[in-house]
């Protein structure tokens, strides 16, 4: 029976929430239809166990779809069960989580099965922006499927097991799963922005639980503030030799070094993820130009640039933030965007959805200059022009149109090499460095490396009761 211990859907479950907390909805529903020799098939909870429990006590509804039943397929009662859910999380204002096991849509039921899958789409795109919705793939989850995952906020999929497409691989033009099986879980990960983590059905688990420990369960509850048990005042080590790699920089300020990465194997030059700040949970957007091992040893590089997955990654995240009142600080080092010819395809209209998001986010916005900051990429990275509340740099930090003795080479292309280092100088004092940039009241503070915790806590403090009210429209077309 569905209900059952050794059902692999209740087993999920259990291991997902408190212990004893699960309260299952629906557990006599059956498929209702009678075609194709259906009704002559045992269909327990017609392949979905839902309901919901509690997660450390937060309040959380739950579907998990069961593969032992016509491959977990979804059917007309199928979806409206997980639909049931969906209405009742929202009323209640709690998260829905997904556990993903499914074969695709039922053949036997036809259009009633996809007239209601696509209740499942409406439920979902009627809940963004109100509850946190996550996703996790267990096994199949392919074709009209896919999507739901994509509609999420989150996404996990279990490494050696989880099949996720639109189309097979097979199905593709030029393609066979032999050559580049584009279902699995490190392709998905690394390639469509979809997934925000990939680990054993134990490691998934675990993170959903410390996300949803993480998160306002919904729009109207204010953010999410715990007690901190951290230092205020502690000293960071090492960001002065650490700032290409803000996984690191990150950790380092977060209460307890507490850092949650979001989609980490997607646009690696973009780092977008959770921390805490004196308890508050912050989101965190960040420009990357080294990864680091635990180890401390350098294991990749990328050129100080945004690029169109950068960006776009970016944006989905800060307006994530800002749906659900979290704050928002940004690590810039950038000099430029990348020029290739894909890039150059897909970067204006990227770009434009991140200035959007940042332009359009009303939750606190800090930026801190880590390093390089030049021209439009350092415009588009949260500048005080995009709406930035507050914006602090480190003491070696650079800005400006571009680096110095570029733009004293093109301003003075003719001169001798000694008279364009005068001049790059001259520049960078006047144009190129964060101390000019603050006398212009572009950069509000210069601050020391050590220091750097304790003023972004200051800053998200001071900003707690932002109110920012905004013209009356429908929405933006970006």
């Amino acid at each position: 029976m569905s209900n059952s211990n050794d059902n692999s859907a209740m087993q999920r479950i259990a291991k997902l929430v408190d212990e004893n907390s699960f309260m299952e909805i629906g557990s006599l529903v059956t498929a209702r239809s009678t075609d194709f020799n259906l009704a002559k098939t045992d269909t327990p909870s017609d392949g979905v166990i839902t309901g919901h429990g509690l997660i450390d006590g937060n309040l959380v509804f739950v579907y998990s779809q069961d593969a032992s039943v016509l491959g977990g397929t979804v059917g007309e009662m199928h979806a409206k069960k997980i639909a049931a859910v969906y209405d009742m999380a929202v009323k209640m204002g709690a998260p829905v989580i997904g556990l993903l096991d499914c074969a695709g849509i039922r053949l036997q039921e036809s259009v009633d099965a996809l007239e209601a899958f696509g209740t499942i789409y409406s439920r979902q795109a009627a809940a963004s922006g109100i509850v946190v919705q996550i996703s996790a793939v267990f096994g199949m989850c392919g074709g009209g499927l896919a999507v739901v995952p994509a509609l999420s906020d989150f996404t996990f999929a279990q490494a050696d097991k989880a099949k996720m497409f639109i189309n097979s691989p097979n199905a593709i033009d030029g393609n066979r799963a032999d050559k580049c099986d584009s279902s699995k879980a490190a392709f998905q990960s690394a390639e469509t922005g979809t997934i925000d983590g990939v680990g054993t059905e134990d490691e998934i688990l675990a993170r959903i639980r410390q996300l949803v420990c993480m998160l306002p369960a919904n729009n109207a509850q204010g953010g999410c503030v715990d007690e901190c048990t951290d230092d205020l005042n502690r000293a960071c080590q090492s960001l002065d030799t650490m700032k290409g790699d803000p996984r690191y920089v990150l950790s380092e300020i977060s209460d307890n070094h507490v850092f949650i990465e979001a989609k980490a194997d997607y646009a690696k030059e973009m780092v977008t993820g959770l921390i805490k700040l004196d308890g508050m949970t912050v989101g965190a957007v960040a420009n990357c130009t080294e990864i680091y091992d635990e180890q401390g040893k350098k294991t990749e590089t990328f050129d100080a640039v945004l690029s169109a997955r950068g960006c776009n990654k970016a944006a989905d995240f800060i307006t994530f933030c800002d749906a659900f009142d979290i704050p928002v600080i940004s690590l810039t080092n950038a000099k430029g965007f990348r020029a290739t010819m894909c890039a150059e395809k897909n970067l204006a209209k990227a770009i434009g959805r991140l200035v959007s998001a940042f332009a359009n986010a009303t939750v606190p916005k800090v930026n801190l200059i880590m390093d390089q900051a030049y021209g439009s990429a350092y415009t588009v990275m949260n500048s005080k022009s995009l709406g930035a509340d507050l914006v602090y740099a480190w003491p070696d930090a650079k800005t400006g149109m571009m680096d110095a003795k570029l733009a004293a080479k093109i301003m003075y292309a003719d001169a001798p090499a000694a008279v364009i280092e005068e001049q790059a100088a001259a520049y960078e004092a006047l144009q190129g460095s964060v101390q000019a940039a603050a006398a212009r009241g572009y950069v509000d503070r210069i601050i020391d490396y050590p220091g750097t915790r304790k003023y972004l806590i200051a800053a998200v403090e001071m900003l707690y009761t932002k109110r920012v009210q905004q013209p009356d429209r429908k929405h933006g077309t970006k």
